[in-house]
């Protein structure tokens, strides 16, 4: 099995990472550690986004800007951790969507132009934490299975998430042992 860990943590000591990567060491497969802070990653400027057309255009699947496309519909599972940033997950996370959102890689339109997954995995997993509460509004989670449901065609997502541990009161040390033990018990149902 190839299992994509896509971490957009960008804080070393992140606790969303720190699950992750529990998580993803009790999973049986070949891992493919993408940190994204540290990959690069760019904007679709103009120039780019021409270059991106081009490559789908001529079907030159091995041009580096498809890359990380490629690799996220190749994979057969996909986890990622994300912080919980102003209400959604860090900006580096939402370059890297624009970099697998590619027509004919990730996805496809039929000929009634409704959009169907050209992804391999089977299932998407989303680790994240905030210091604050997520009751309210979490664009994070929802946004990326809206993608898996509506356009890659990974059936299965799953979200295992702690809040509000930065909280007077709250005992991080605790919520960051059940997301371990969430972690677990969704490790062993997925083998």
């Amino acid at each position: 099995m190839k299992i994509l860990f896509v971490n957009a943590c960008p804080r070393p000591q992140s606790r969303s990472r720190k699950v992750a990567e529990h998580f993803v060491s009790l999973l049986d497969g070949e891992v493919t550690y993408l940190d994204l802070p540290s990959e690069g990653l760019q904007t679709l400027t103009y120039d780019r986004l021409c270059t991106r057309d081009e490559a789908l255009k001529n079907e030159d699947w091995d041009h580096p800007i498809l890359k990380y496309s490629r690799q996220f519909a190749e994979a057969d599972r996909i986890v990622i951790a994300a912080s919980y940033w102003d209400l959604s997950f860090p900006a580096i996370l939402k370059i890297y969507v624009e970099a697998i959102n590619c027509v004919g890689v990730s996805f496809a339109y039929d000929q009634n132009d409704q959009a169907y997954g050209l992804c391999k995995a089977k299932d998407l997993i989303y680790i994240t934490t905030a210091g604050g509460d997520m009751s309210k509004v979490d664009l994070g989670y929802g946004y990326i299975k809206t993608l898996c449901d509506e356009f890659y065609g990974i059936k299965e997502t799953y979200c295992i998430k702690g809040e509000r541990l930065d909280l007077v009161g709250e005992d991080p040390d605790r919520i960051v042992a059940e997301m371990m033990k969430d972690a677990e018990a969704l490790a062993a149902k997925l083998k």
